[in-house]
């Protein structure tokens, strides 16, 4: 039996649990969720506000892509939801305080869509340093042009790397061994790998780069991150990469310097703002350009990727629900404690004040109540203790946590949970 916040109860464990997944998430999610005893409902598209506020009620787990916000309004809207899993890397797009605030867990898949977007950008850097797209057009509308002009190997380029977290890592390595030199730069203090050489500033960057790639994350600091400053700072003839965040990058900046001639090409791949679905029409001032390749927003849209991030998504979220594991959530503490058997389990999430767990203890020792195992874990204004216990509930004990002026969200697990 399922119970949240002390009060409410779900006979029969997940089976009474409701999950909307949206934006055409993998089979594979869906055929996970559903085999653990979950009523899935999917949708193929987007939802907008209004559409997802009318339906979320009565759902207890979310799964969203990049193009579906999860705001304050929808997380009123939603009093049973427990989770929210981004089926992709980004979480801009989820008021993460207001799901914290509410003892709702966000989840996504820092790592799955690595590789997919790593060679797409060794691709487009490869395309575009040897005029590809120019030599497709011009095949396509008749025109024979068999001419080196402009034409280069990537060997022996240097690729600036502007982000150098998990995708910007994986593209430095193997960038290199196409024979690239490879700089970076990054805020926070990475350690290069392979002979990729650090930048102390991103204008250093800039100046010695004939391919400049970004590869940032969508905190608000990075808006208007690349501009008309950046770009004229880079070296004429070098090329740029966008697939990060759309709101990073100037893109009317970006077309003056394509239409100037002091850039030899672009690939951008996200957008400031794109379309909900498939088939509306994409509007963009880098439309029409020569050597620059767009793509809707596709980096990490591999079958293979897409199946990965749906088992690993879904396996969080399940994960979650079963046990109260919180391991790579976005917003709240990771905490993991295996399972004892027999046992029933805590799950409380409280505002991070000094005593807290020194007075749930001893909460459940004036209900003559026994710690089997415990596991604390904080993250700035969070505390998360899972605790074990051999005895079942009793409605004075969870009434007591429940009623703790610290305590967030309060659930229980018990044996044969899911």
């Amino acid at each position: 039996m399922l119970t949240l916040d002390g009060t409410v109860g779900y006979p029969g464990g997940a089976e009474r649990l409701r999950v909307l997944l949206l934006e055409n998430i993998h089979p594979d999610a869906v055929a996970r969720l559903t085999k653990d005893g979950y009523q899935v409902e999917t949708a193929s598209r987007a939802f907008d506000e209004d559409e997802l506020a009318e339906k979320i009620g009565g759902v207890h787990l979310l799964g969203i892509r990049s193009s579906t916000g999860v705001t304050e309004r929808i997380l009123d809207a939603a009093p049973d939801l427990l989770a929210v899993g981004a089926f992709c890397i980004g979480v801009n797009q989820v008021d993460l305080a207001a799901a914290s605030r509410r003892g709702i867990a966000v989840f996504n898949a820092p790592f799955s869509n690595t590789r997919s977007v790593v060679e797409l950008a060794l691709a487009e850097i490869i395309a575009l340093t040897r005029r590809l797209t120019d030599k497709s057009t011009q095949m396509h509308a008749g025109l024979w042009d068999k001419s080196a002009v402009g034409s280069h190997e990537v060997r022996g380029r240097r690729l600036g790397i502007v982000g150098y977290g998990n995708i910007g890592g994986q593209l430095s390595v193997l960038a290199e061994s196409l024979g690239m030199t490879v700089h970076f730069y990054d805020t926070a203090d990475k350690l290069a790998l392979g002979n990729a050489r650090r930048c102390g500033t991103m204008e250093e960057l800039l100046e010695i780069s004939d391919v400049v790639t970004l590869h940032v994350d969508g905190r608000p600091g990075n808006s208007g991150l690349f501009g008309a400053a950046e770009f004229a700072a880079m070296r004429p003839g070098s090329i740029f990469l966008n697939l990060s965040r759309g709101f990073v990058v100037d893109h009317g900046a970006l077309r003056a310097e394509i239409e100037s001639g002091r850039l030899a090409g672009a690939a951008v791949d996200v957008f400031p703002a794109e379309p909900r679905s498939r088939g509306e029409e994409f509007t963009s001032e880098l439309r029409g350009l020569q050597n620059v390749i767009l793509t809707p927003h596709v980096g990490g849209s591999t079958e293979e990727a897409q199946q990965d991030i749906g088992e690993f998504v879904a396996g969080k979220l399940h994960d979650y629900v079963a046990a109260g594991t919180t391991s790579l959530s976005v917003n709240l503490p990771g905490v993991a404690l295996p399972t004892t058997p027999g046992t029933h389990r805590l799950v409380h999430l409280h505002r991070n004040v000094p005593g807290v767990l020194a007075t749930i203890n001893q909460v459940l020792a004036e209900h003559h109540v026994n710690i089997e195992s415990q596991l604390l874990g904080t993250r700035d204004e969070l505390g998360y203790v899972l605790t074990d216990v051999a005895a079942p509930y009793t409605a004075g004990m969870l009434a007591s946590l429940n009623d703790l002026d610290v305590t967030v969200r309060l659930r229980t697990l018990a044996p044969g949970t899911p």
